[in-house]
């Protein structure tokens, strides 16, 4: 009955995009009978066909929302384009998923007021609702725009709110020649934005886009967060150092001083295109805060996870319980924490490693905690322009979590498949099976697990 649940749901969508794929034509093999000036017409023919459905880039220095952003990490130091004056460009990303996910626990019974909470919601197999992106960029002079990022829709947030918005500047502006020989490796960037902590955080979905992640859904332990302040870039022959200092919380504020501290952060790493089929990038990154009226560096995600209401209790609603499956280790008033991120792709072939450890506190707690993640993705991407890949994801979390005695775990195998129908078009699925273990019986999560398949469909331009 579940297999044929699958299919159904994977045959809807496909049906509602068939037509995307007659216009795009391009989904039989090559006849090796055809003469080779007819092959290299036919190849011309259908690279044209092929940009004919990207929106034509007029921003420099940007990583684009679609396919063509895929595996870029920071915004690209080289221009893309050539500046023809001040640009305008509007964007957007929307989502939706069918969702077949079941759990189970086997923790004892809470009774408060006459309720179990810790009996689990029932849940079924259906549609959730859909997200969305809006993306507005503007190149102000050569090297030099502003983003500014909104959610229209999310798990969340009903309403429209704002992400983030910032200033890049890659460029000298002004004529003058020691700091343009400066700029040429230098990057500023200043705002309200989501900050480089991790390599992560760029293949990951962010609410209405899930082009650039291969899987549905993000790490169990997410580091993600928008916080307001400015970064400096040094980039050169494929090494890369980065410094940052923001305020360490989503919000701006000025009050209770004496509760609050800078947050300072920074990467190191090394990107390189060793041969035409192989490239390597290896980062390792650093955040510190020591005081913080409520932290977020792994609660900053707003919009909410892609696995809607697993292993929450009968009261729960899809705005309060916004992060299930998702651990949040409460560093409210002070986290430190590193990641290091390995990364390499090998023709289709992708191998993308997660190793981070965090200890921080809340303002409760009498000594600090520490967590511990480990991920690793291996990806492979087939057919030509690699319109389609398949992928497995293994992702562990260990840590002590607030009030409980002993350490616990959660873990989660994951399996996905992907198509590319157009550069700005992706159909994919996944298969995840995640599991709590080492939480006391009074924890709604003790014995706890979920599984089963999500079905995703994005539109990002």
């Amino acid at each position: 009955m579940r297999t044929h649940m699958i299919l159904s749901a994977l045959g809807a969508l496909v049906l509602g995009t068939a037509p995307a794929v007659a216009q795009n034509g391009n989904g039989g093999a090559a006849d090796t009978t055809t003469p080779p000036a007819a092959a290299a017409k036919a190849d011309t023919t259908e690279e044209s066909a092929l940009a004919s459905l990207m929106p034509r880039n007029v921003i420099q220095h940007i990583r684009l929302q679609d396919k063509r952003g895929i595996n870029v990490f920071e915004s690209p130091k080289e221009p893309g384009v050539a500046f023809t004056g001040f640009q305008l460009s509007w964007g957007a990303a929307f989502t939706q998923q069918f969702q077949g996910l079941h759990h189970e626990n086997t923790a004892a019974p809470k009774m408060v007021n006459g309720v179990n909470q810790n009996a689990l919601m029932s849940i079924g197999n259906g549609f959730n609702n859909a997200t969305a992106n809006l993306y507005l960029n503007a190149q102000l002079a050569p090297g030099i725009r502003v983003a500014l990022s909104s959610y229209l829709s999310s798990r969340h947030h009903n309403e429209t709110w704002v992400k983030d918005g910032y200033l890049l500047i890659d460029a000298s502006p002004i004529a003058y020649k020691p700091l343009e020989t400066l700029m040429a490796y230098v990057t500023i960037k200043a705002g309200h934005f989501e900050i480089n902590y991790g390599d992560s955080h760029f293949r990951r979905t962010d609410n209405g886009n899930a082009m650039h992640n291969p899987f549905v859904g993000n790490l169990i332990l997410d580091p993600f967060t928008t916080e307001v302040g400015g970064e400096v870039y040094v980039r050169a022959k494929g090494l890369m150092g980065m410094v940052g200092i923001t305020g360490g919380e989503i919000r701006g504020q000025v009050q209770t001083p004496e509760k609050r501290s800078p947050a300072f952060y920074g990467k190191l790493g090394v990107d390189r295109q060793i041969t035409p089929t192989l490239r390597t990038r290896l980062t390792g990154s650093l955040f510190s805060q020591t005081r913080s009226m409520n932290q977020t560096l792994y609660s900053g995600d707003r919009a909410g996870s892609r696995y809607y209401m697993v292993v929450e209790n009968t009261a729960a609603t899809e705005a309060a319980q916004k992060s299930s499956g998702m651990i949040d280790p409460a560093f409210k008033s002070a986290v430190h924490a590193y990641q290091i991120n390995p990364f390499v792709k090998y023709r289709g072939l992708e191998l993308f490693g997660v190793i981070e450890q965090a200890d921080g506190a809340a303002a409760t707690d009498t000594v600090k905690r520490d967590f511990t993640q480990y991920a690793g993705d291996v990806v492979y991407r087939f057919l030509k322009n690699e319109k389609a890949y398949v992928g497995a994801r293994y992702n562990v979390v260990q840590g002590e979590f607030a009030g409980l005695a002993d350490e616990a775990t959660a873990k989660r195998g994951a399996l996905a498949a992907g198509w590319f129908i157009t550069p700005i078009i992706l159909l994919k699925g996944e298969w995840v099976n995640q599991k709590y273990t080492d939480f006391p019986m009074t924890d709604i999560r003790h014995g706890a697990n979920f599984k089963g398949f999500v079905v995703e469909g994005v539109v990002a331009f």
